[in-house]
Formats: C-alpha cells, sequence, structure tokens
C-alpha cells in the first residue's frame, strides 16, 4: 500500500476523536504554544508602542537638531531595531523546538514506551495514529506561525525605512524568514522532520537529536545560499548600489567577458588605499560590474524556498508513513 492508500484509510471521524484525545493528553504543551505565541505578539507591539512614546525630535527618529549632520536616535529606537533584527532567527528556533516535541514527547515516546501498541489495540490504524500527530500540530503551526509573521512585518514596517536603521534589510538571514510564507514553510518541515525521525529511531532522544540536527543544518543551507535561489540582477559601470538591494558580489569584467571580483583582491591583500581598483585592472579588468537582488526579488526568493520546503515536509511526510507500514502493518 501507497502513503497515500494509508492516509485515505485515515477517515475524518477517526481523526477527529484521535485529535480530540491528543488534545487532552498534551493540553499543557498547547496552552505554552499559545502562550508563547500571545508573549510574541505583545513583544512586537510593545516594543512599537515604547518607541512611538519616546521623544524625538525629526522624523527618522533624530533626537537633536534636525538636519544639523548628527543623528543621535532615542534608546527605544536603537533597542527596537536590535531585537527586530533577530525576528527570522526566533521563527526558525521556534520551528526547531516544534519539531522537537514532534519527534520526541509526540510520536517517538509512545513507540518507545510500547503506548502505540495499546492504542492499535483500540481499532486505530497506524495510519490514523501517525495522521493526527502530523495534522494537529501541522495546522497549529500554521495559524500560529502566520500571526506571528504577520505581527512581525508590522513591527519591521515601522523602523526599517529609516535609513539609519541597521540589520533591518530584508536580505538579512535575521529577517528574512519572518517576513513572507517562508517561516510557516519552515515550521511544517519542522512538523515532518520530527515524524520522520521518530519513526526512523524510535527512541526519544536520539529521535529528539536527529531532527534538531537535520533542521539545523537546512536553516542554515538556504542562509548561506538564499542568494542563489533567484537569478540576480547585473548592473555595469561605476555607480552607486541600488537603493533597498542585496548586495551579492562586484568586481571587474576583462575584455573577453571573464569575471574578476574584488573578494579575490582582498583575500590576496592586494587592495591598496590609494588606489583600490588596481589589482583588478592589473588582472585585465576594464569594466566595473556588480551583481545584486533589488527589492523586488523578495518575493520570487520567498517563494521558491518556501517551495522547497513545502517539497522537503511533503517527502518526509511521505517516507514517514512508508516506515511505519513496513514496521507495523
Amino acid at each position: 500500500m501507497s502513503p497515500t492508500g494509508l492516509l485515505t484509510r485515515a477517515t475524518p471521524a477517526a481523526l477527529r476523536g484521535t485529535v480530540r484525545v491528543l488534545l487532552r493528553q498534551h493540553r499543557r504543551p498547547v496552552r505554552a504554544a499559545c502562550a508563547i505565541l500571545a508573549l510574541g505578539i505583545a513583544f512586537v507591539v510593545g516594543l512599537r508602542i515604547w518607541m512611538a512614546s519616546s521623544p524625538e525630535h525629526c522624523a527618522d527618529g533624530d533626537t537633536t537638531r534636525c538636519g544639523d549632520g548628527s543623528y543621535l536616535p532615542t534608546y527605544a529606537r536603537t533597542s527596537t531595531e536590535t531585537y527586530l533584527a533577530d525576528g527570522g532567527t526566533a521563527l526558525l528556533v521556534l520551528a526547531g523546538l516544534i519539531g522537537l516535541f514532534v519527534a520526541g514527547p509526540l510520536i517517538a515516546r509512545e513507540l518507545e514506551n510500547g503506548t502505540f501498541r495499546f492504542i492499535r489495540a483500540q481499532s486505530v490504524s497506524p495510519a490514523q495514529w501517525l495522521a493526527a500527530r502530523i495534522a494537529l500540530p501541522a495546522v497549529l503551526v500554521t495559524a500560529g506561525t502566520t500571526v506571528l509573521v504577520l505581527v512581525y512585518r508590522w513591527g519591521w514596517s515601522g523602523v526599517q525605512d529609516n535609513e539609519y536603521a541597521s540589520g533591518l534589510g530584508w536580505s538579512e538571514s535575521g529577517v528574512f524568514p519572518a517576513l513572507g510564507p517562508a517561516a510557516v514553510a519552515y515550521a511544517l518541515l519542522a512538523v515532518a522532520v520530527g515524524a520522520l525521525c521518530a519513526v526512523l529511531v524510535r527512541r526519544t532522544l536520539p529521535a529528539m537529536g536527529l531532527t534538531a540536527l537535520v533542521l539545523g543544518a537546512v536553516a542554515l543551507g538556504f542562509g548561506k545560499r538564499r542568494y542563489e535561489l533567484w537569478p540576480t540582477a547585473r548592473r555595469l559601470g561605476k555607480g552607486a548600489w541600488p537603493e533597498n538591494a542585496w548586495n551579492i558580489e562586484s568586481g571587474m569584467l576583462t575584455p573577453s567577458g571573464k569575471e574578476i571580483y574584488w573578494q579575490d583582491c582582498w583575500d590576496a591583500g592586494l587592495v591598496g588605499p590609494e588606489d583600490p581598483s588596481r589589482c583588478l585592472r592589473d588582472r585585465g579588468g576594464v569594466t566595473d560590474f556588480a551583481d545584486y537582488h533589488p527589492g523586488s526579488h523578495f518575493w520570487p526568493l520567498q517563494f521558491v524556498e518556501t517551495g522547497i520546503l513545502l517539497v522537503l515536509a511533503a517527502a518526509a511526510v511521505a517516507v514517514a508513513f512508508r516506515v511505519l507500514r513496513r514496521r507495523y502493518a
């Protein structure tokens, strides 16, 4: 029987009954999750209120004389920027905790202590048992993460337009995941990976450890290679970087079109203060170029990353049902 066939055996009525049992068994973690959601919302709202109530003389948040060439923001503004600069990281950590809960207390512990066999004796099929333990957290984390993303975007939009704000660009690794559907996809992947690791290992702590390792590798991989998910734009000739752009690489082109990168000269220690571009010209560079992602690439990058994460999540769920069928059919 295919994983799809296993899913079809999990009828809606059976799922509802199993889900009710799960909610009773794990009501404390569910309440804790609701408390975290409320705290997250209150924290962002509190930051915006704190910043808005602080005395600022200028539209950019300056507390000194406007337009005098100096800039001194309030402590509330700098603190808000600092906290919001790690919003994406916070959501990734939250997704990891969800994965650990699914892998450990929700699934692996029942496989390890034999509770799973007792449930089977009550006419609950393996497909129904696993489907309920995937569907319930998937629905809850989709709703909760969506709310957190919307609240974070509202908080972030109030400070990121300031030209003096640091670490709040849409491309920052600590910001990007929290600005769109990728955050929801990470949470769903965490549920799927937790379920797969649980049925593979069938021991609580090892399953949680493996889940943390896999999710950490995925988050780190996307953080390092996210810029490759969509083709970059290229600017030829000298000039400033476009506003709100994610700067990827720059250098010079030779007459044949070969790319010579600034980073190569920096690594070789050949960039001098008097003539910084001499190294590039000595290597045959004649035309400046810059590769970047403009602000318009935000949504394509978000959707591509989200799609990849959802495909990985679907694959993990399919494998989890296949493993369960082979071991407990």
